[in-house]
């Protein structure tokens, strides 16, 4: 089987509908993602790039096309829950972080779960530590643990060292996935990704 790695941040709203399309890559193919949280910040920082709302901000026609784009999207996977953060963009240090805390631990889904929700569903401020424990006590999980995840010097180390592995890689952005080492950027190379793991079964 091969092996297939999700490099993901809370926010970038192409990150949560690729988490939304996922399992079904997984139903089909029997292949499991290995969900890599990584700092976008870090990442923009490390390549000289920069968000598309900024990247594009000046080109006429480009963010537009982004939004018919992503229309369809939403159409083709029948992601009605989706909504843009109204508080967009959220600086997500402490939710990475205290995600990176979780990597191996068997709530590990759930907070990530939890978290996408937050944000790309019921558009909560995602960056204020109040709301964060109170939307994953709310979602049945422990907010103050998560926090006190968020300042372990473990959690931190392993948020910098997914985010300097990734780019060594060749990220420059996410999603971006990787399947036997073989770099996929963007929601839109899934279908990308779900033939190369077959073609990988049928080796």
């Amino acid at each position: 089987m091969a092996k297939v790695e999700f490099h993901f941040d809370y926010g970038s709203p192409n990150c949560y509908l690729s988490h939304r399309v996922i399992p079904d890559i997984e139903k089909r193919t029997g292949a499991k993602f290995e969900y890599v949280p990584i700092l976008l910040g870090g990442v923009f920082k490390a390549t000289n790039n920069q968000s598309p709302m900024s990247a594009f901000k000046d080109v006429k026609n480009k963010l537009a096309y982004q939004q018919i784009e992503m229309k369809r999207f939403l159409t083709r996977y029948k992601l009605t829950r989706f909504s843009m953060n109204s508080h967009f963009p959220v600086n997500t240090l402490q939710i990475m972080r205290g995600t990176a805390g979780l990597v191996g631990k068997p709530s590990f889904m759930e907070y990530v779960e939890a978290l996408y929700r937050a944000m790309w569903e019921d558009s909560k401020k995602m960056d204020d530590p109040e709301v964060i424990v109170a939307t994953l006590d709310n979602a049945g999980l422990d907010g103050k643990a998560f926090m006190a995840l968020a300042q372990d010097a473990g959690a931190k180390a392993l948020l910098l060292s997914n985010t300097e592995a990734s780019v060594a890689r060749g990220t420059f952005g996410a999603p971006t996935f990787f399947v036997d080492g073989e770099i996929y950027f963007g929601k839109d190379t899934l279908d990308a990704v779900e033939r190369a793991i077959g073609s990988a079964k049928a080796a």
